[in-house]
Formats: C-alpha cells, structure tokens, sequence
C-alpha cells in the first residue's frame, strides 16, 4: 500500500481508502456482521482512511461504522466525514447552516463513537449552489464554523466534496479549504479531474478521489437503475465491460486500478460491505494496470468520454 499525504495536513492516506456508504445499504441490504468484517478487512489490509456521512442509509452508515470501529485501535485510521447532506424516512434533505452544520459534527461523533474527526467535509455543495444563499453560503457561513471547530480541537482539516469541479474550484479559490472530495472524474470514462491538479496543488490542497467504477458504469453487471448516465455512456461502457471479458481482464480490476494510479492524487475512495470484495480490490489497488487494455477500453469508450450528469 502506497500512502501520500493528504495536501499539507500532515495526513500520510492510503492510496485505496475505504468508503462506508455501503455499510448503510444504499446499494442492497447489508447486515452489521458482515460490514464489521469489511472495515477490519480494510484496516488489515492496509487502508487507513475510512469516509462516510450522515447522509448515507440516512444516518445508518456512521451508525454501523461506529459499532465495527469499537474493536479497532483508533490510532489505526484516519476518519473523514460530512455535514450539510441528511434524510431521514426516505426523505434527503439539505441544510448547510452554520447552527445545523456545527450540531451534525456533534452528532456524527456520537454515532461513530469518536471524540475526534480528523476531517470533517461539507457534502456535495453543489446543492447548496441551487439553495438560498447559493454557493457563498458556504463561503460566509457553512466553512467557517467547521474552522471554529478545528480552531476547538474538534476536527483535524476541513474540506469541500462535490461532483462538480468547477463548484469545489470556485470555493476553494475563496476559503483556504484543506481537501476536496471529488467523484467519478478520475475514471476509465472521464479524467476532467486532471484538468484542476494544477489548482489544487498550487493552494496545497489535498485531492481525493472517489467511485472508481464510476457508480457502476464500469462493471460487469452493469448500471443500477436510478443511474443518471445517458445511455450513449452506459452502452459505451457495456461494450469496453464485454472487451475486458473477453480479455479475461474484468473491467472492475482495471477501473480501480487505473483511479488508483495518479500519483497525485493522495486517495480514491471504493466503497463494499462484502469483505471478501474489499480483500479483492485491495489486491488489484496494488498491481499496475495493463496499459494496453486501458488504452483500447478508451477508445471503445471513443466520444463519450468525459460525458458526466447532474448530481442526484
């Protein structure tokens, strides 16, 4: 396992980390006992940054994830999550004020069982860009009480998550935030993420990348249904799937491996409650990809790379 440190945090990140949101069964139904076993599988085999949020399963995630963090030492893991993102009877809801905000890191600690978040992350902002307020909001009130907070010795860092990159760009070009979170841009399909590098690092920030699969586009079973891909992306990506089988290759050993290979880039996120999953990309994280192969899944992807949707 490769770590890098995250920015100027001073936080050396896995280059595979884990991503919780599985263990809030958003994805299919989970159970508690085989998500402990995928966190201590994680931390076994080398991942030492775990993230999720209140968002996830509407609370259910960091619950879960607190339970299975009771039997590992808390000097083995870095742990990331958010605020500004919620639901709760299946209902999602927002609120990035500073008052709901500044409660939701109290919460979160409570849930997870923690006295200390070492980063502490607002959710996907660009719904807040379409709120009141729009995206200074977060400039004027949702980032700083975070900084209060880590001026209190409550969380380590503080950082911005979004899929829009020009929406963490426009942000982190006001506030002097310590991390950005972004997903599905350092992909088999779409590296735009490449583009902002140069930014990030200017400012020294550190730059984490998330859903290697590209929120299933790049399996072999395929989109789940509420994807928000067009299809001209999907079918590409079926076919650049069919011509990794067909290589004996699966196109999921080569979309994590290929998000995991940018040395730049301080982490990507993948997210699995099966630990033998967990076990599984872990092993591939640590092998180098076959150029050859990500250079024809490329072109079989051909115009619709860098195609991308609005958030949901």
């Amino acid at each position: 396992m490769r770590y890098t440190e995250l920015g100027r945090t001073g936080m050396k990140i896995s280059h595979l980390s884990f991503g919780a949101s599985s263990l809030g069964s958003v994805f299919r139904e989970t159970n508690e006992k085989e998500s402990f076993e995928a966190v201590e599988a994680a931390i076994e085999g080398g991942i030492n940054f775990i993230d999720v949020s209140p968002y996830y399963g509407h609370y259910k995630a960091e619950t879960v994830l607190g339970k299975a963090l009771r039997n590992i030492p808390r000097d083995k893991y870095y742990l990331s999550t958010k605020v500004g993102r919620y639901g709760k009877d299946g209902v999602n809801t927002w609120d990035y004020s500073a008052k709901r905000v500044t409660d939701s890191v109290y919460e979160s600690m409570e849930r997870l069982g923690i006295d200390f978040i070492d980063l502490i992350n607002v959710h996907d902002i660009e719904f807040q860009a379409a709120r009141p307020g729009g995206l200074q909001l977060v400039v004027d009130e949702t980032l700083p009480a975070l900084f209060e907070l880590k001026d209190k010795g409550v969380v380590g860092h503080v950082g911005i998550t979004d899929l829009q990159l020009e929406n963490l760009k426009w942000v982190a070009e006001r506030v002097p935030v310590e991390s950005i979170l972004n997903f599905c841009h350092y992909t088999l399909n779409d590296d735009a993420l490449t583009d902002y590098l140069d930014f990030f690092e200017a400012k020294g920030i550190g730059i984490i990348n998330a859903s290697p699969l590209s929120m299933g586009l790049l399996s072999q079973r395929g989109v789940p249904a509420w994807h928000p891909a067009p299809k001209a992306l999907v079918e590409a990506c079926q076919k650049a799937a069919e011509h990794c089988n067909a290589k004996n290759y699966p196109i999921e050993k080569l979309a994590v491996q290929y998000s995991v290979s940018n040395p730049r880039i301080a982490s990507t996120l993948f997210s699995s409650a099966n630990p033998a999953n967990v076990r599984r990309n872990i092993e591939w994280a640590n092998e180098e990809p076959d150029w050859n192969l990500v250079k024809e899944v490329q072109e079989i992807i051909g115009d619709q790379q860098r195609v991308t949707w609005a958030n949901s």
